[in-house]
């Protein structure tokens, strides 16, 4: 009764419920895509192309934007103005950016069968597992202002490497760079905002080749072009509010609790959803 209770929804409820979860857990380290795909399944919303799953992202690329609109103009005009800090976070963002775009472009549309809630399941479970391993360092009760700068061009590299395994969906964009960042001794908040930027041209980029590669395939959806903005919206305001409580949580906390509700949602999946 509550499955038909879903799927006879209204349309725009069901993709302001999916602009939600995609803001929400965009920036956590519990996978946006994956919660989409299972949510989809759930709601019986039928995506073309996977083009909302990917294209309402642009929700979240705005929140980053506004959230950090101050810095990144400072950054931007340091940049014009070859002012040493600004050149070394841009040289930053780049390096960490090719890996994603080249393992993207290379294997991208060779994963398409992967968007199903079994792949999901898994790969929550296993991320959970090596998410709470990898979050060893001790929590310290204050405030730790983040400095993507003082990180090293090797560090940013490696991080990008690690941001290539979120093409698997359920793996986590946000927890793959996070992790992989702890792991090579950056402090929480200094890896978790250095994820949120690295955000900014993966997902722009990752939306635009959708776009491009199924020119037709917002139009094909069930409510067409207008449905698709909803949806951006709603994921706008959701993961600008994520973004401000994440950045909080992680000066004073580890992401133990991520891990757990990884593993926990992993299994219930697997279980409950097919």
């Amino acid at each position: 009764m509550f499955c038909d209770t879903l799927e006879a929804m209204p349309l725009f409820l069901t993709v302001i419920i999916l602009g939600l979860i995609e803001g929400i857990t965009e920036f956590l380290p519990i996978s946006s895509t994956g919660h989409l795909i299972v949510a989809e399944r759930i709601l019986n919303f039928t995506d073309v192309k996977d083009i909302f799953t990917v294209v309402v992202q642009l929700g979240a690329i705005a929140a980053v934007l506004w959230f950090y609109r101050l810095d990144l103009i400072d950054k931007v005009r340091g940049l014009f103005a070859k002012r040493a800090d600004a050149l070394r976070f841009w040289k930053l963002i780049i390096i960490g950016t090719i890996p994603a775009c080249v393992v993207g472009a290379a294997v991208g549309s060779s994963l398409d069968n992967l968007s199903k809630p079994s792949v999901v399941g898994w790969a929550l479970i296993i991320g959970g597992v090596i998410l709470w391993l990898a979050d060893r360092q001790p929590v310290v009760q204050r405030n730790v202002k983040p400095v993507v700068e003082k990180i090293s061009t090797k560090q940013a590299l490696l991080v990008g490497l690690g941001q290539c395994l979120a093409i698997i969906p359920g793996v986590s964009r946000s927890g793959a760079t996070i992790v992989s960042g702890l792991t090579l001794g950056i402090d929480r908040p200094t890896a978790t905002a250095l994820s949120f930027y690295l955000s900014l041209p993966v997902l722009f980029l990752a939306s635009a080749y959708s776009l491009v590669k199924h020119p037709h395939a917002v139009s094909q959806l069930d409510g067409g072009p207008g449905i698709l903005l909803l949806g951006i919206v709603a994921a706008f305001i959701t993961a600008l509010v994520s973004i401000s409580l994440l950045l909080r949580y992680v000066s004073r906390h580890n992401f133990r609790p991520f891990a757990y509700y990884r593993i926990i949602v992993g299994i219930l999946i697997l279980l409950f959803v097919h």
